[in-house]
């Protein structure tokens, strides 16, 4: 089983990508991705395309694009979705997720930040 590889969304703390890099994670922010400006569906079919678990704090609108893209058949690499959070609190949580959930586990699976 392969470890998840996250993608910090243009919502979510600047340098939480490379905080999670420090943790020994393969993550990678909106911005190093050169993905400034593009739609949520956009974000979330390249996180899926590079094996990506895509972290926003925009919960609404992706909670809803999930729901949409299983009704439809859809797949995606797994989102985590949180209400603003300090970073550290945000840091510690995706680190514990990440220890505990692979890769194949978080396909098409929506987590919520505050259960970890």
């Amino acid at each position: 089983m392969s470890q998840v590889r996250y993608f910090t969304d243009e919502d979510v703390y600047g340098v939480l990508a490379p905080q999670l890099r420090g943790a020994g994670f393969d993550a990678v922010s909106t911005p190093e991705a050169g993905r400034r400006g593009c739609d949520d569906p956009d974000q979330l079919l390249w996180a899926f395309q590079e094996g990506r678990v895509l972290v926003t704090f925009n919960v609404s609108d992706f909670a809803r694009l999930h729901h949409e893209l299983m009704a439809q058949g859809g797949h995606h690499a797994g989102l985590v979705v949180s209400q603003q959070r300090p970073i550290g609190d945000v840091l510690r949580r995706l680190v514990h997720l990440g220890q505990q959930v692979s890769a194949e586990d978080m396909r098409d699976r929506l987590e919520y930040l505050s259960n970890w």
